[in-house]
C-alpha cells in the first residue's frame, strides 16, 4: 500500500502506482506499508533511489541500517509493534530523507504513524523535514505511553505481591510481570535503536543546515535517553519483584513442608506406642491390668504433646 501526504492537504491519500508513476510537486511524504515489489520499483524509479530490502532493514550492521547514498539519508530503526497484543514484537522501519521528500518503509501497522496521521489532518506537516520530526515525536510519545502502561502494571503487581492473602495464587502475578518485562525490554531496544537513528539524522543536509532542526533533534535525543534510563530502572524493578515473588513462594512452600514435618514427628511416638500395644503377646504386663488401656491412651497423648512443647520452646513453631 502506498500513501502520500501532500503539502497543504489534510491526511493521507492512497494511490495506486504503475511503471510511469511520479509523485506530484506538492507531495512531502510517501509511506509504503507492506509494499509489493511493483510499488517498491515504481518509487525507486520515480525518485532515483534504491530502497533497502526487508532483509537489509532487519540486518544489524550499521552500514545497512544507517547510511547516505545518492543525496539521501537512509535511517532504519527497530520499533515496537502491537504493544497491547498478547505477543508484541519488534519490526524494522526505514526513514529516507532526500529529494525534498520523506519516504518510510514498514511492514507493520504502528500506532505512532496513526497518531501522526491524525495530526497531519490538522495540517501540521508542511515539509519533508517537519513530517520527519512530527513522526519521530509521535514515535517517542508512543514509546513513553507504552513504558508508562507497563509501569502501571508493574506497580499493580507489586501491591498484589506484598499485600496478597496468604496461600494466594502467584501464577497471574508472575504472568503479568513476565509480560511487563517483555514490553519493557522491547521498548528499551526500540529506544536504543531510535537513539542511533537520531544521532545519524544530524548528518542529513536538511537538518544540519537548520539550527532549529538541530535543536529539535537534540531534544528528541534527550527524550530517548531519559526514557531508556527509565526503561532500565523499570526492568530492574521487575527483576526485583520476580525475585520477591519467588522468595515468597519458597517461604510458603517451606512453611507447608515444616507443617507436615511437625505433624509427622508429633504422630510418630503415638504410633510407636500403639504399635507396641497392638502386638499379640501373652506376657505383656499391661494386657491383664485393669488400667492398661487408659494408661496406653495417656502415654500416646503425652508422647504427642511433649514434642509440641519442645518445638515451641526451641522456637520452631
Amino acid at each position: 500500500m502506498l500513501n502520500v501526504l501532500r503539502r497543504g492537504t489534510h491526511g493521507f491519500q492512497t494511490e495506486s502506482v504503475g511503471a510511469d508513476w511520479r509523485p506530484g510537486p506538492d507531495v512531502i511524504w510517501i509511506d509504503l506499508l507492506r509494499p509489493t515489489r511493483e510499488e517498491e520499483l515504481a518509487v525507486e524509479t520515480a525518485l532515483g533511489l534504491e530502497l533497502p530490502t526487508r532483509d537489509e532493514m532487519e540486518a544489524l550492521e550499521p552500514s545497512t541500517r544507517l547510511y547516505q547514498e545518492d543525496g539521501a539519508t537512509f535511517m532504519t530503526a527497530t520499533l515496537l509493534a502491537h504493544s497491547s497484543a498478547p505477543k508484541p514484537h519488534a519490526t524494522p522501519v526505514t526513514f529516507v530523507l532526500g529529494k525534498g521528500l520523506l519516504v518510510t518503509v514498514r511492514y507493520e501497522k504502528l500506532r505512532a504513524f496513526e497518531v501522526f496521521g491524525e495530526r497531519a489532518r490538522a495540517g501540521e506537516a508542511q515539509s519533508a523535514v517537519s513530517a520527519l520530526f512530527g513522526l519521530l515525536d509521535a514515535v517517542v510519545e508512543r514509546l513513553a505511553e507504552v513504558l508508562a502502561g507497563a509501569g502501571e502494571a508493574v506497580e499493580a503487581a507489586s501491591l498484589s505481591i506484598f499485600q496478597r492473602p496468604q496461600s494466594g495464587n502467584f501464577r497471574p502475578l508472575l504472568t503479568d510481570l513476565a509480560h511487563a518485562q517483555s514490553i519493557t525490554a522491547l521498548t528499551r531496544n526500540s529506544l536504543v535503536s531510535l537513539a542511533r537513528l537520531l544521532s545519524f539524522a544530524a548528518l542529513a543536509a536538511e537538518i544540519s543546515s537548520d539550527p532549529e532542526c538541530r535543536a529539535h533533534l537534540e531534544s528528541l535525543r534527550h527524550d530517548a535517553q531519559s526514557l531508556t534510563e527509565h526503561a532500565s530502572y523499570q526492568s530492574s524493578h521487575v527483576s526485583f519483584l520476580l525475585d520477591a515473588a519467588l522468595g515468597l513462594i519458597n517461604i510458603e512452600q517451606n512453611g507447608i513442608i515444616k507443617f507436615f514435618s511437625v505433624v509427622a514427628v508429633v504422630f510418630l511416638p503415638p504410633t510407636l506406642v500403639a504399635s507396641i500395644y497392638g502386638m499379640n503377646f501373652d506376657r505383656m504386663p499391661e494386657l491383664h491390668w485393669p488400667l492398661g488401656y487408659p494408661f496406653a491412651l495417656v502415654l500416646m497423648v503425652a508422647s504427642a504433646v511433649l514434642p509440641i512443647l519442645w518445638f515451641k520452646r526451641r522456637g520452631w513453631l
